[in-house]
Formats: structure tokens, C-alpha cells, sequence
């Protein structure tokens, strides 16, 4: 008897990439892809997908996992509880973030998180690292270690009381990302703004949930962009903007990368299926639908819609934050807290790719191929995340085999996470990944989890071409367009 040639082989799907979707086999050895073909020799384990979409395993780079907030609060997810609802979603692989704090020391910090990771992960993972301390002990003696070794993205604030990096910290940290190779990731909105607006709003009584949205301008957003767009032009340094949420935002984004400007811009599924009404519910029941920004209107909605097909905005991300309806998380200050009292965040880490799914390809908005763009292979190219994101011959073998005619309606008692709610409960999606692969193994099949904790990869990342500058700063540059070239 023949000995079979690769140990799996899905048969008779359809095969979709970023650029392409056709019917083909897809044979797995070991961890990698080996061949995509018809008719391809036996496998040592063969699964039937004719009728299905065989994707590649979803990348979610923008998600707070077993995160300690700013106020000392430890978010409700565990990374065990966390990754097993990406798996269960179709995500094999997430970025989630190392947080510093005031007085920390960001080694440590990181050395610190990592093991979490180890210890709980189902999926591939990788970090990015908050700086919310921007010392020169930070900056210049541990941010450029911590990059070599594997992590090649900086996240920063413009806002929040305890966390934000004032424009000339800022310029230090954009510095030190340049010459280290590596991304400076942004939460960019004025934080004067927000400020000035919550306490106004709170000192004449326009306290619950819904007075949030208004506390965030829409102007708080793209003022910041175009602040941030400045001091990364100056430096010639490459930036990833997070979770766009209006109109003016995505538009000051397109004028950026339309004068070449290395800008890169992402938005969430809350921004694209939510608005502001959803905040307006009795009682307090409108703080399990904050998060920040807020969401906006349904114009706010087309334009980012129209953003994406574009290529202005370049992934869709969860901003997974997932904070209890309890005292744990969003009562914390107690049962009548005022909006400026509740935690900011939702939890959305298992249900963005149906919901996007379900939207794109089901509803036909914009296609299978720009799902996987968005969702997969997008995200692996911005952040280097070798062998991820493609159904290509040696790539990683993660894959998500997707019922497009399964319809599912979202519950509270339906999610894998510890948040104990969905914002998303009620609505019916269509379009479901049966089965999710990491590496080869089959991690989710038949609704039921097949990995262990701990059993997730970390990914070290070096800065890729989305941290590449785009020239060499020299003095002699026109000094009208770059005059802080020549202090660096």
C-alpha cells in the first residue's frame, strides 16, 4: 500500500487568498502548507470542504488580553479565556499588548506578560508594547533591547489621565522607533478636548453612558491625526493609526498617505455596525457599549465602509477590552457611577471575523478576497508576521474553514470569553469557520476546543517594511518641509 504523500489534506473547497479565490485541495505536512492543487495525493487525514471557503486563520493585531488598566484594574480575560474565544471565532493569531505604566519598568513589564502568554495562549501571539512612561531609562536603554528581541511595535496614547505622551515625549519615542526599525502604533485623539468636554458634562449632570460619546469629539480625533501625521512626517517615521471612527478621521488618514506620508490606519467592527444610539439604554445598561473612541453616526459608518474599499484604512481589528458588568470591571465605582467612572472597552475578539464575514462576504459588501485582506493578510504584512495571513506553499498552516450558509445568532451565554456578555447579542450572522487550524492541528472542530493552554507560539517580529522610513534624513533636506532632520 502507498504511503500517503501529506498528513491532511482539506479536499474540494474553495480557496480564497487576498487577490483570488478559486476550488482547489489544500495538503498540510507537518506545520506548512504543502501544496494547493486539484486532485492532490491522500493524506494521512483528509477533510471534506466542498461546499465551504478554506481561509487563512484570522490575525487579530489589536486586542487587550490579561491587561492591568491604568486605574489598576485587571481586565476579565485570562489569555487561556481569551485565545480559546479566538479560536472559536476563526483567529489563530493575535497581538495583544504589554502594558507600561507610570513607575515601571518596561523589561520587566514585558518579561512579565510573557509568561502569562506562555502559560495560557491556544493561538500564535505577539506583543505590543505601551509606553506610558517615556523616561530616557525607557526610551534609550530599554525600548531598543526589547525590539531587537522580537518586538517591533510601540503603542502610545494622546489621551487618558494616567497614560498620555505629550507631543515632545512623543517626538522621543517616534526617534528611538526610527532608528530601532520598528512601528509606533497610536490611540489619537485631543485629549484637552475630552477632557474639558467630561468634566462640563458630569458638573451639570449629563452623567450616564450615553453622555460619553458626546465627552469624545468627533473633532478630539482627527485634530489629534493630523498632529500625529506632522510629527511622524518630520521624522520620516512610519505610524499605524488605531480604530479610526469617523469621517474626518478616515479622510485626514487619505490626505496623509496621499502625499506619500508612511501612514497606516485601521478601524473596528463597532465603528462599522454601531453608533452612538447604542449607547442610550436605561439605567446603566448603556456602559456594556462604551468603548473609546466611541461609536460615531451611520454617516461615520459609510465613509469607513468606503475607507476600506479603498485602501485608506487597512485592517479591521477587535479592540478586544473586555470589562466585567460587575464590580470587577464596568461597576467598579459602584451601581451609580457617572460615565467618566466606567471602564472603557468591549469585548469583540470572537465575534469580529463572523460579524465582518457576514457582512462582507455574506451581504456581499466587499467580497471574500478583501475579507482576507483585512482580516489576515493585511495584518501579517504590516507587522511582519512571517508565514502568516496566506494559503501559500510554506506558509504557516493556519486555516479557517468557513459554512458560508451557517446562520448563528450571538448570545450572551454563546462566548468563550470572560466579559460574561456580547454587545453583539441579537443579531444573526451567516457564514461560520467549522473548523480552525493553527499549524496543522486542528484546534476548534465540531463547536468543541482540541488545544491546550499554553500550546500558542510567540512570534518574534523585526520591523518589516512597515517600519521601514522612507529616506534617509540628511541636513541638507529642504528645511521649509523638515527642519528637525538635521537635530536627529
Amino acid at each position: 500500500m502507498t504511503e500517503p504523500t501529506y498528513d491532511l489534506v482539506i479536499r474540494g473547497g474553495t480557496l480564497a487568498n487576498a487577490s483570488d479565490r478559486f476550488e482547489a485541495d489544500l495538503a498540510i505536512s507537518g506545520e506548512s502548507i504543502a501544496a494547493v492543487g486539484r486532485d492532490l495525493p491522500a493524506g494521512r487525514r483528509e477533510i471534506d470542504a466542498r461546499g465551504k471557503l478554506v481561509l487563512p486563520g484570522g490575525i487579530d493585531s489589536h486586542c487587550h488580553i490579561e491587561q492591568l488598566s491604568a486605574a489598576g484594574m485587571m481586565n476579565a480575560d485570562t489569555w487561556e479565556s481569551a485565545t480559546v474565544s479566538a479560536a472559536h471565532g476563526g483567529t489563530t493569531t493575535v497581538i495583544a499588548f504589554a502594558a507600561q505604566h507610570v513607575g515601571m519598568n518596561l523589561t520587566q513589564v514585558v518579561e512579565d506578560y510573557a509568561g502569562l502568554a506562555r502559560k495560557g495562549a491556544v493561538v500564535d501571539y505577539a506583543f505590543h508594547m505601551i509606553v506610558a512612561d517615556p523616561t530616557e531609562a525607557t526610551v534609550r536603554e530599554h525600548l531598543p533591547p526589547l525590539i531587537r528581541a522580537g518586538h517591533a511595535s510601540v503603542k502610545v496614547f494622546m489621551t487618558y489621565d494616567r497614560l498620555k505622551v505629550d507631543d515632545e515625549p512623543l517626538l522621543d519615542v517616534l526617534v528611538t522607533a526610527r532608528e530601532n526599525r520598528a512601528l509606533v502604533c497610536v490611540h489619537a485623539e485631543n485629549h484637552g478636548m475630552i477632557s474639558w468636554m467630561g468634566k462640563r458634562l458630569v458638573q451639570r449632570g449629563y452623567t450616564a453612558p450615553k453622555f460619553h460619546a458626546v465627552s469624545h469629539p468627533r473633532l478630539a480625533e482627527s485634530e489629534a491625526f493630523n498632529r500625529l501625521v506632522a510629527m511622524a512626517a518630520l521624522l520620516d517615521q512610519p505610524v499605524m493609526i488605531f480604530h479610526v471612527s469617523t469621517a474626518e478621521g478616515a479622510a485626514a488618514v487619505r490626505r496623509a498617505r496621499g502625499d506619500g506620508l508612511k501612514v497606516f490606519a485601521e478601524t473596528c467592527p463597532q465603528y462599522l455596525l454601531m453608533t452612538a444610539q447604542d449607547l442610550d439604554r436605561p439605567g446603566l445598561e448603556g456602559a456594556k457599549w462604551m468603548c473609546s473612541p466611541p461609536q460615531r453616526a451611520e454617516r461615520d459608518q459609510e465613509a469607513l465602509w468606503r475607507a476600506l474599499a479603498l485602501g485608506d484604512l487597512q485592517t479591521v481589528s477587535s479592540d478586544h477590552a473586555p470589562y466585567a458588568f460587575d464590580e470587577t470591571g464596568k461597576l467598579r465605582a459602584g451601581t451609580s457611577p457617572n460615565f467618566k467612572q466606567i471602564a472603557n472597552g468591549m469585548p469583540g475578539l470572537e465575534w469580529r471575523l463572523p460579524l465582518l464575514f457576514d457582512a462582507m462576504v455574506s451581504k456581499g459588501r466587499l467580497g471574500v478576497e478583501k475579507f482576507v485582506e483585512l482580516t489576515a493578510t493585511a495584518p501579517a504584512r504590516i507587522y511582519n508576521l512571517k508565514g502568516k495571513g496566506s494559503l501559500a506553499i510554506g506558509a504557516d498552516a493556519d486555516v479557517a474553514i468557513w459554512d458560508p450558509q451557517e446562520r448563528v445568532t450571538l448570545t450572551d451565554a454563546a462566548v468563550h470569553d470572560r466579559a460574561g456578555y456580547t454587545p453583539y447579542a441579537g443579531r444573526t450572522v451567516q457564514g461560520w469557520p467549522v473548523t480552525v487550524l493553527r499549524r496543522g492541528e486542528a484546534i476548534v472542530a465540531d463547536g468543541s476546543l482540541r488545544a491546550t493552554p499554553g500550546s500558542g507560539r510567540f512570534l518574534p517580529r523585526t520591523g518589516g517594511a512597515a517600519a521601514e522610513p522612507a529616506g534617509r534624513l540628511e541636513p541638507e533636506m529642504d528645511p521649509a518641509r523638515n527642519f528637525g532632520a538635521v537635530l536627529l
